[in-house]
C-alpha cells in the first residue's frame, strides 16, 4: 500500500502565482541569495525551426555534442551552433516519437510501424522489428542486463529487446488497457513506468514481476524520471501536479499549474518541466517547490524536455513544429 502526502493549499496557491501572474515566466525565477550562478531574466528561450516541416516529438543528449529529436519519418540533430541535419528513416511513415542515448548511441522508437530503430554518429540507422506491428512502442531504456525495454502502448505490455540476437520477449502488464507510455530505471534496478489510462505508476522487475500504484482516476500521468534522489518523478497532466514516489512505493504529489508533461533532470539536479497549457517551462527542486517558470515564446504545444550543453534545456514543440533552447541561466549564454 503506497501512503500520500499532498502540499498544503498554501504552497499550491504560491505555485499557482508562480505558473499564472504575468511577467513571471521570464523576471525574477526563485533562488536563494548566493547560491548557484545568476539566473536568466529576460530573452531566455530560442526557438529552431528545423529545414523540414514536421511534428518535433521526441528529444535526447546524444553524440557529437548534439540534441537528437524525432521529426515524424526522420531523426533531426542540432549542434551547438543551432545547425539542423535531418537523418530519414528507412521505414516509410514511421511516426518517430520517443528517443533516448545508450552508450553514445541514439535509439529512437517507431509508433506507426512496431520496431525500434538505433542511429549512428555518422547516421547510419538499423531497425528492429516488434513481435507486433500495432506494439505502438514508446519509452525506451536499457536495463541493467544490457538488454532494451520498451512501453507498448498498443500490446498494453513491456518488451524487453536483446540489440545481440534481436530476440523479443514481451511481459503483459496486469491492468488492461493501461496505455503504458513513459519509462525510466530506477535506483533499485527495477524498470517503472506510468499507465496512463488506468491512472497508474507501474514497476516490473527484469523477471517480469508487476506492482501497480494508483494514482487519482483522472490525474493522466505521462512522462517519468529517475531523480537525483533515489525516487521516480513524473508528471500527471489533468491533476496539474508532478508526482514522487520512492522505490519503496511512498507517494508525494506537488500541484503545479499550467499542465505537466514531459520532465528531465538538469545538470543543476534540478528537474525541469515542460507544461502544455500553458506553455513554458518550470523548474522544481527535489522538495517539490517551483524555483523558477520561463516562457516559451510562440509555442503551441509542448511535448517532451531535456538536458542539453552544459545547463541549457530543450524541449520540442509538437504542434508548433519548432524546438526550444532554454538557457535557465544568465551564463554561458
Amino acid at each position: 500500500m503506497i501512503r500520500r502526502t499532498l502540499i498544503t493549499p498554501i504552497i499550491a496557491a504560491v505555485l499557482t502565482l508562480l505558473a499564472l501572474a504575468p511577467g513571471l515566466s521570464t523576471t525574477r525565477p526563485v533562488q536563494a541569495a548566493g547560491v548557484g550562478p545568476p539566473l536568466c531574466q529576460t530573452n531566455c528561450a530560442t526557438a529552431i525551426v528545423p529545414p523540414v516541416a514536421a511534428s518535433p516529438f521526441g528529444i535526447t543528449s546524444g553524440p557529437l555534442g548534439s540534441e537528437w529529436f524525432s521529426l515524424d519519418d526522420a531523426i533531426g540533430r542540432v549542434n551547438r551552433q543551432g545547425a539542423v541535419t535531418v537523418y530519414p528513416v528507412p521505414t516509410p511513415d514511421a511516426n518517430v516519437g520517443w528517443l533516448t542515448t545508450v552508450d553514445g548511441v541514439v535509439w529512437f522508437a517507431e509508433r506507426a510501424t512496431g520496431k525500434i530503430g538505433r542511429i549512428m554518429p555518422n547516421g547510419a540507422i538499423t531497425e528492429y522489428s516488434l513481435p507486433s506491428p500495432d506494439a505502438v512502442p514508446q519509452g525506451i531504456v536499457l536495463g541493467p542486463d544490457r538488454n532494451l525495454y520498451i512501453t507498448e502502448q498498443g500490446a498494453d505490455a513491456i518488451a524487453r529487446l536483446d540489440p545481440a540476437t534481436r530476440q523479443v520477449r514481451e511481459f503483459p502488464v496486469p491492468t488492461p488497457d493501461s496505455t503504458p507510455l513513459g519509462l525510466a530505471l530506477g535506483s533499485d534496478g527495477a524498470l517503472w513506468f506510468i499507465e496512463r489510462s488506468a491512472a497508474k505508476v507501474g514497476r516490473m522487475t527484469l523477471s517480469g514481476s508487476f506492482t501497480e500504484y494508483p494514482l487519482a482516476p483522472s490525474a493522466f500521468p505521462n512522462r517519468i524520471v529517475a531523480g537525483p534522489d533515489g525516487a521516480l518523478w513524473f508528471t500527471e497532466l489533468f491533476a496539474r501536479k508532478i508526482g514522487r514516489i520512492t522505490t519503496a512505493g511512498v507517494l508525494t504529489e506537488y500541484p503545479i499549474a499550467g499542465g505537466p508533461v514531459g520532465i528531465t533532470v538538469g545538470r543543476d539536479r534540478q528537474l525541469y518541466v515542460d507544461l502544455a497549457f500553458a506553455p513554458g517551462v518550470a523548474r522544481v527542486n527535489l522538495e517539490g517547490t517551483v524555483t523558477g517558470r520561463w516562457d516559451l515564446p510562440g509555442a503551441v504545444e509542448t511535448l517532451q524536455i531535456a538536458k542539453g550543453f552544459g545547463l541549457d534545456i530543450w524541449v520540442t514543440d509538437n504542434l508548433g513544429g519548432k524546438l526550444y533552447r532554454l538557457t535557465p541561466y544568465a551564463v554561458g549564454r
